[in-house]
Order: structure tokens, then C-alpha cells, then sequence
């Protein structure tokens, strides 16, 4: 507002302020309960209304459910928008329209269809987990297109199958430089005192402290397997853009699908035992030849493929095992062991603290990787002793296989080494 000065009475902690200085146009928060999400998320909105030279400047903040944004957020905009001289309050469309034009208005998205047709400058999505994927994709994102306006995204995590953690994966995994996202767990923001901190963990099941006081995605995920491994993977900074070294053989594990989705796991072994995880690839329908083009294309120089036991089966059609399919297309695959399903599981648990993934290549296997876990059965109140069998499986059980089937190659010349494979990539 041009010539006017107005203060806000808000006074932004550190973690807040990094968050106002740094974020981009779009913009994930995550922060434990009573972090301030709210109250920073209505300030930005303000901040931007009041700086901004464009004309109707329009933006909206938006909960779950109308009644929620109300409850949550409406007494925020209007604390901290009260000292603005001639703002206006429009109580039942929950809207404070500013007096250079600018309007800041609350939404929920139950009832998204009626915000089809506006435009916005600038968003908030509060608590995206429990909203509808198509909410953001068909609705509020078409809404910043002619504007290019910005979005945010703040919550705390609730498992992996939702829409917050779905923009947390894209935003980790941009490379234009207009994600930004932010992680603040009770643990480093200092904001609760350490006694209420315990007393909330004494009170609470772990799985529910982790989420809401740790901002763990995983934790909401109930008899998961290797969860928890991939949390301290990133915490350690094991998960990350990941070189790929052209001198070093990349192997491939798969899970070979007949009616299903295929997997295959990308890596390198270090020479101390670290494993280097480059890529990921999962599609469905598609014959061993469309997987031999797949290889072709990513160009690596391959060592050993490793494949289920059960690939040297013959199908009735052909008589032939895709055992056999895979040599004709010069695919020599190793076979991995047919061991119990718990003890491969196991290996995995070991080798996960020596696995290093890249976060954007890899994003789909590792979110099959946390969302892997034990079956419940509802009957008995009880996890049964084997996984659940669903869209997971694919990359769990491919990289189980890695783990199980791989055996390097000890090459004790100076040599170069050679790949384990006939398959000439560059042939054809």
C-alpha cells in the first residue's frame, strides 16, 4: 500500500521467518502441532496483499472443510489484519477485502466445484493430506495458471497416499527452482518444552507422537516393514541426488508381473558395500521386450540382472519360460533364491542402513518401500505374519530380490570390468 505504513501485529519466530524469507512459489510446510503453520500461512497471505501492485489482487486460504477454515483461521485474518485502516470484514463469505483492492477470502474444499472459474494470485492448502488429489490438480491449479500465482502447502503427515505428501515428493524432487519445501519437527524447533514433550509421548501411541510431534510420513503407515530404515536414510542424508558413476556396472533387480506391474531397481555397489539405488522404473501390461527397450534407452552400463525363481516357469501359450524370452532379447538374468518371504524381508532391514537412493529417480520405489507392510486381520485384531499383497508388493518384492540374489563379481585383475550381460545396448 503505496505511502502508507501499516504494522501487523505479528512477530514471526525464527523458523517462521526462515520460512517467509525462503519459500518460492510453491511452497511445502511441514511442522509438528502448535508449531504456528496457520498463523504464518494468513501473515504471507497478508504480507503478499499488501505488497502487491497488481490490480483485484485476489488469494485464498483453504481447509478441508468451510466450517474448518472458519473455526481455524477467520479470527487470525482478521487479528491481524484489524490495523489496516478501512479494511472490511464480510462475515458470511468469510472475506476481508483490503483497501487497495486486495482480497483475502477462506474456502473449504468440500465444496470445491464453486471455486471453478475465479483466478488467484496466491493459495494456501491447509492440511492437504485430507483433501482430494483432484481438488489441486482439476481445480485450485488451473485457478494460479494466468496469474502464475503461488501456492503453499501446510500440514503435518499422514502417511504416504495423499495429496501432501505427494507435492513433499515434488517438491524435493524440482529442479527449476520454484518448489521450496520446509521440515520442522518438535525435536529441533525448541518451540515446546521438553517436559510437555514427554508427557505427550508417555500419553500417545509412538506411531501418533512421530506423526504429529516428528512430522514422520511414515509413521501413519501401521506394520510397515522398512518405514523407519527409510526415515533415518533421510535424516542421514542417504536419500538425495545420487551420481551415477559410467565406470561402474549398474545391476538391475526385478519383479516380473504377468498380468500385473513390473519393477526394476537401478545399482551400483561401491567398492567398501554401499549400494548406490540410481533409478527405479514400474510399469503394467507390457511385454519382456518393451522392459529390454527400457535398458536400452537409460543407457547404462549393465552388470547382473536378477530375476524371481520363479521365471524359469514355462507359460502355456508358448511353451517357453521368460527364462528363455529374456536370453533371446540378451537379457541373461541371474535367479534369485527362493527363500521364505520374512527372511528376505529381513535382509532388506539389514542392508537398508547402507543404501544410498536418489530422491528423484527413485521416488515412486521408495514410496512403495514405506507403504510396504503386514497384513491385519480385522477378525482377529491382529497383524497376520505375512505382507499385504497390493500396489506396494511390485517395488518391495524386486528389491527384496536385489538384496537376496545379487552376488558381486570379485575381479581381482587391473583390468576394466565387464558387464554380465550379452546384451549389446547400442546394437540394434
Amino acid at each position: 500500500m503505496a505511502g502508507l505504513a501499516v504494522t501487523i501485529p505479528y512477530k514471526p519466530r525464527p523458523l517462521q521467518r526462515r520460512f517467509h524469507d525462503e519459500r518460492t512459489r510453491f511452497c511445502v510446510l511441514l511442522c509438528h502441532r502448535r508449531f504456528g503453520k496457520t498463523v504464518a500461512a494468513i501473515n504471507d497471505l497478508v504480507r503478499q496483499a499488501l505488497r502487491s501492485p497488481r490490480e483485484n489482487w485476489r488469494s485464498a486460504y483453504c481447509a478441508p472443510y468451510f466450517s474448518q477454515a472458519k473455526q481455524v483461521a477467520w479470527d487470525y485474518l482478521k487479528q491481524f489484519t484489524g490495523p489496516i485502516p478501512e479494511v472490511k470484514f464480510n462475515e458470511s463469505e468469510l472475506r476481508c477485502d483490503l483497501p487497495n483492492g486486495a482480497r483475502v477470502r477462506l474456502y473449504g474444499t468440500d465444496n470445491a466445484n464453486a471455486l471453478r472459474g475465479l483466478y488467484l494470485d496466491d493459495l494456501v492448502l491447509d492440511e492437504p493430506a485430507d483433501m482430494n488429489r483432484t481438488v489441486w490438480t482439476q481445480v485450485l491449479r488451473p485457478m494460479l495458471a494466468d496469474r502464475q500465482g503461488r501456492a503453499l502447502f501446510c500440514g503435518t503427515p499422514q502417511g504416504t497416499d495423499n495429496l501432501l505428501y505427494d507435492v513433499w515428493q515434488q517438491a524435493g524432487a524440482d529442479e527449476e527452482g520454484i518448489w521450496s519445501r520446509f521440515r520442522f519437527p518438535a525435536s529441533e524447533t525448541g518451540y515446546l518444552p521438553q517436559q510437555e514433550l514427554a508427557a505427550a509421548r508417555r500419553g500417545m501411541d509412538e506411531a501418533e507422537y512421530l506423526q504429529e510431534f516428528e512430522c514422520s510420513f511414515s509413521a501413519a503407515i501401521k506394520g510397515a516393514y522398512y518405514a523407519t530404515l527409510l526415515d533415518e536414510a533421510e535424516s542421514a542424508g542417504r536419500i538425495r541426488d545420487i551420481l551415477i558413476d559410467p565406470a561402474m556396472p549398474v545391476n538391475t533387480a526385478w519383479d516380473l508381473g504377468m498380468d500385473d506391474s513390473t519393477a526394476i531397481w537401478f545399482f551400483q555397489m561401491e567398492p567398501g558395500g554401499d549400494w548406490r539405488i540410481i533409478d527405479y522404473y514400474e510399469a503394467s501390461g507390457e511385454g519382456l521386450s518393451h522392459y529390454a527397450k527400457v535398458l536400452q534407452d537409460k543407457g547404462y552400463l549393465y552388470g547382473t540382472h536378477i530375476a524371481p525363481h520363479d521365471i524359469r516357469v514355462r507359460e502355456l501359450g508358448t511353451g517357453k519360460s521368460r527364462w528363455e524370452t529374456a536370453r533371446e532379447l540378451g537379457i541373461n538374468f541371474a535367479i534369485a533364491p527362493s527363500l521364505p518371504v520374512s527372511d528376505g524381508i529381513d535382509a532388506v532391514r539389514r542392508k537398508l542402513p547402507r543404501c544410498w537412493f536418489d530422491q528423484k529417480r527413485c521416488s515412486s520405489g521408495l514410496k512403495a518401500l514405506r507403504s510396504y507392510r503386514r497384513e491385519w486381520r480385522q477378525e482377529f485384531n491382529v497383524y497376520a505374519s505375512r505382507p499385504r499383497h497390493d500396489w506396494t508388493s511390485h517395488g518391495a518384492d524386486s528389491f527384496r530380490y536385489a538384496v537376496t540374489g545379487f552376488r558381486p563379481v570379485m575381479d581381482m585383475s587391473d583390468a576394466p570390468r565387464k558387464a554380465r550381460t550379452d546384451y549389446d545396448m547400442w546394437s540394434q
